[in-house]
């Protein structure tokens, strides 16, 4: 139940001063800080970061092809074709500014940050929410333009994702094990 997540400030929370506030809601929580640091992506770094996984490619596509049925338009590229365009959109959006990168660490740690950034459609997450509280986008609008949704914030969808994204962009020893006086009274 102790886990490791990691989260990303994306460069338009960066640049919309929300790196503070978006810590905030994490420790609010009582997750505890394990690791930060800024830094302006490679194309590397990108690339690794949007792992083509056959399991992430036939989810993206799933969401994109409902997306579009939504608007009566039915899409003929295969997974794979809709999976590298939004790909690269990604990449691109990830590497346009610095972010700034974290790893938390509590009970239930990746699930509870899920939660606290909301749903990856800002138009879709609820108040409350980092998404839903300091994002207007929407699918519909970046499909318009020929973008990624621009969200703020990444915040890792699984254990296996965690710990591919905490060793990209962290080294072991740019992590801290250290005890919050306040632990033992919430658990």
């Amino acid at each position: 139940m102790l886990e490791r997540t990691f989260v990303a400030v994306k460069h338009d929370g960066v640049q919309r001063g929300l790196i503070g506030e978006i810590i905030k809601r994490f420790e609010q929580r009582g997750l505890k800080l394990v690791g930060i640091k800024m830094v302006h992506p490679t194309e590397e770094q990108a690339l690794n970061h949007y792992r083509l996984t056959d399991e992430w490619m036939k989810k993206l596509a799933e969401k994109t092809r409902e997306a579009f049925r939504k608007k009566g338009i039915e899409l003929k590229e295969s997974d794979r074709e809709i999976a590298e365009r939004v790909r690269r959109w990604l990449v691109d959006y990830l590497r346009e500014g610095p972010i700034v990168a974290m790893v938390w660490e509590g009970y239930h740690a990746i699930e509870i940050g899920r939660k606290i950034v909301g749903d990856t459609n800002p138009f879709s997450a609820p108040p409350g929410t980092i998404r839903g509280d300091f994002t207007v986008d929407s699918y519909e609008i970046a499909d318009a333009r020929g973008r990624p949704v621009r969200n703020i914030v990444h915040a890792s969808g699984s254990k296996e994702e965690a710990e591919n994204e905490i060793n990209l962009w962290f080294s072991i020893d740019e992590l801290f094990d250290w005890e919050r006086h306040d632990w033992r009274v919430m658990h």
